[in-house]
């Protein structure tokens, strides 16, 4: 298990590669799992956003954290590994955290209940009885997704709870992050990826993001130099992404991540589950045009 010291660096929410008649692909899950774990990143997120988890079965997560665990020893790594358990129902949302513990997660990343928009007082209790689980917690902010919006004294609160250890910001804008800050809270994590530079500007501890599948080492690099002190370099490499970053997410994620990672051969197929749906031909142009970003760059060339 992992505390809010670990709370830094690069996360990267993994997708689930699937077959064309969507089972899982488990051949293309290895081989995308040791590609990214032979970057210098601090955490891998299974059954994210990212990962489809609203199509996802149990059964699947479950192979998924095994084969990640398996392939981490293997390489004799410590990347910590995070497991989405949140729901919009706190039984399961408790039930399913307890499942991560007992199958060796290092922490669970717990969304804001979506979908029944509880009151302020019912997202706290929500967080409050899944902290008591014994696997820590990693609170996630996505207003856009969840419709709902924690109000700021709500989040203190939620942070402030012994079995939290951090938040992914995705509310869209600095102010619950300039807002944390200031009252010496526990660290925070972009999840706006297009705020990244921003964001570490206001003091976050690095960024769990999705597009950090594609260019990772890029991604290392901003968050390097800028833990260095080389904020102007760290700002450079970011400018470079930024085109990237907007077109990575003009349609529902994770349609180009796949796209990209199949083209690289990394997985098989750029294969969703309905409702989601493959990436347009238009969004795939623009993807053409950013993507390598230069020679030195080039993801396929680590």
């Amino acid at each position: 298990m992992i505390n809010e010291h670990h709370i830094q660096g690069i996360f990267i929410p993994v997708i689930t590669p699937f077959t064309r008649d969507n089972q899982l692909d488990l051949d293309s899950y290895r081989s995308y799992i040791t590609h990214l774990a032979s970057y210098d990143i601090q955490g891998l997120v299974i059954n994210g956003t990212t990962g489809e988890c609203p199509t996802t079965s149990w059964d699947e997560v479950k192979q998924m954290i095994q084969i990640t665990q398996d392939i981490v020893n293997r390489m004799n790594l410590t990347i910590p590994i995070v497991v989405g358990t949140g729901t919009n129902d706190t039984y399961s949302t408790v039930r399913r955290t307890e499942l991560a513990a007992g199958l060796g997660a290092d922490a669970a990343l717990v969304v804001t209940p979506y979908y029944n928009r509880p009151t302020q007082e019912g997202i706290l209790e929500h967080f409050r009885m899944v902290s008591q689980t014994g696997l820590p917690v990693i609170a996630y902010e996505i207003p856009a997704r969840t419709g709902s919006r924690i109000h700021i004294d709500t989040m203190r609160r939620i942070m402030d709870l012994d079995g939290v250890i951090g938040l992914k910001d995705s509310s869209g804008s600095l102010d619950l992050l300039s807002a944390l800050v200031q009252s010496d809270s526990k660290p925070v994590l972009c999840g706006e990826d297009v705020l990244f530079h921003d964001m570490l500007c206001q003091g976050a501890a690095g960024g769990m993001m999705a597009s950090a599948n594609i260019q990772t080492q890029l991604f290392v690099d901003i968050y390097q130099h800028y833990a260095a002190g080389n904020i102007q370099e760290s700002r450079e490499d970011f400018n470079l992404l930024k085109p990237l970053i907007q077109h990575l997410f003009e349609e529902p994620a994770p349609a180009a991540l796949k796209w990209l990672l199949s083209r690289q051969e990394i997985i098989a197929t750029d294969q969703l589950r309905l409702p989601l749906m493959p990436l347009s031909a238009k969004v795939r142009e623009r993807l053409l045009e950013t993507w390598p970003l230069n020679e030195k760059h080039i993801l396929l060339s680590h």
